[in-house]
C-alpha cells in the first residue's frame, strides 16, 4: 500500500494544493461566517465542508458517486438541491443585519443570535457540500486516476482521503485565521454589511450557475 501511496504522491500533492486554493461556495462560506459569526464559526464551517468532502473523496474511490452522475435524474435532482441551499445562504447573508448599532473594532461584546453559532456553521457548511454534485463530479473524475489498478484499494483510498483532507484543512483554516485577523477592520458595520452582501451575492450566483447546469 505504501509504494502505490508513495507512487502518486508528488502528482497527487500538486493537485490537492491546486484544488484547494480554488476559490469556490466553500471559500465564500467560510469568509461570512468568519467575519460575521468569528474564528469558531469559520473553523466549524470548514470542519463541516472537509467532513463532506471526506465522504466525497471515499464515495469516488470506491465508485458510489459514479452511480449518481450515471443517474441522470437523480444528478440533475442534486443540482437543483445544492443550488437551493446555496441561494438560502446567499439570501440568507444578503438579508441579514446584524447589530446595526455596534462596532465591533470598538471593541464591544457581541452576542451571537440563534443560528449564528458555531453549530449552525458547521451544519450549514456540511449540508452545502452535501448537496454539491460538483463534489461527485469531483470525486470520480479526479480522485481515481491516482489509485491503482491492482493490489489493496481501499487502504489506499483511505490514506489519500485522508492526505486531501489535511491539505485542504490547512489551506481553509489559513482563511479563516486570516480573515479573523482583518475581522476588527471589517466588522465596522458599513464593511461589514458591504462583504456580507457581496458574500451572499456570490453564493446566490453559484446556486443558479449550479441551477442551470443540468444535463
Amino acid at each position: 500500500m505504501f509504494g502505490d501511496v508513495f507512487h502518486v504522491l508528488p502528482a497527487f500533492l500538486l493537485a490537492c494544493v491546486v484544488l484547494a486554493a480554488l476559490p469556490g461556495p466553500a471559500t465564500a462560506l467560510f469568509l461570512h461566517r468568519t467575519i460575521r459569526d468569528g474564528r469558531s464559526a469559520g473553523i466549524a464551517a470548514v470542519a463541516g465542508n472537509e467532513i463532506g468532502l471526506f465522504c466525497w473523496t471515499v464515495a469516488g474511490g470506491a465508485g458510489l458517486s459514479a452511480l449518481l452522475v450515471a443517474n441522470a435524474v437523480l444528478f440533475d435532482a442534486m443540482h437543483v438541491i445544492g443550488a437551493g441551499v446555496l441561494i438560502g445562504l446567499g439570501i440568507q447573508a444578503l438579508r441579514a443585519r446584524g447589530h446595526d448599532g455596534e462596532d465591533a473594532s470598538a471593541g464591544a461584546p457581541m452576542t451571537l443570535a440563534r443560528g449564528r453559532g458555531p453549530g449552525a456553521a458547521f451544519r450549514a457548511s456540511l449540508l452545502s457540500i452535501a448537496a454539491n454534485p460538483k463534489a461527485a463530479v469531483f470525486a470520480i473524475s479526479f480522485f481515481p486516476q491516482f489509485l491503482p489498478r491492482h493490489g489493496p484499494l481501499l487502504e489506499v483510498v483511505l490514506a489519500l482521503a485522508v492526505i486531501q483532507v489535511t491539505l485542504d484543512t490547512v489551506w481553509c483554516v489559513g482563511i479563516v485565521l486570516l480573515a479573523d485577523r482583518a475581522r476588527p477592520l471589517l466588522q465596522r458595520v458599513t464593511i461589514r454589511r458591504r462583504i456580507e452582501r457581496l458574500l451572499g451575492a456570490v453564493l446566490v450566483a453559484l446556486g443558479i450557475e449550479l441551477a442551470i447546469d443540468t444535463r
